[in-house]
């Protein structure tokens, strides 16, 4: 299986790049990784990007702030769920300043949302890649969730 992360804009600040990228070099172990930075513009403009970029059997996750809550426990059973059905890809969804379009949040799998208040984008992009760590060691019962 592969794990997709597909965000509206560049993460510039080099602390916080190297600090995804720790997370993503870690998810290597478990799974192939793979980023994509879109160009931010309008909707419509967005929206093509996106679809352009999911992969064809891909389960897909719009994070959205007014989405469901998961534990980490809860998003390991839905990753380990992905990893055992032949899904191709596991494809995140990070939107913007201005969130994602409407149409692409409708179009996937599970809206997600990773807390309450509201993340920049760029933080939410780290957060994730540490959930999404998180979520592969709590599957394989490793140390590092305790």
């Amino acid at each position: 299986m592969q794990i997709h992360l597909v965000a509206v804009g560049k993460l510039k600040d080099k602390h916080l790049r190297k600090a995804v990228d720790v997370y993503l070099d870690r998810i290597q172990r478990y799974a192939k990784v793979r980023e994509t930075e879109l160009r931010d513009g309008s909707d419509a403009e967005v929206r093509a990007r996106f679809e352009r970029a999911i992969p064809d059997r891909s389960y897909v996750v719009a994070l959205e702030v007014e989405g469901a809550s998961h534990t980490s426990h809860q998003l390991a059973e839905r990753v380990g769920r992905c990893e055992g059905s032949g899904v191709q890809s596991m494809v995140f969804l990070i939107g913007g300043s201005y969130g994602l379009p409407k149409a692409v949040s409708e179009s996937a799998d599970l809206e997600l949302s990773l807390s309450p208040m509201t993340l920049p984008h760029r933080l939410a992009r780290l957060f994730l890649a540490e959930q999404i760590y998180r979520a592969f060691t709590i599957l394989r019962n490793e140390p590092y969730s305790h």
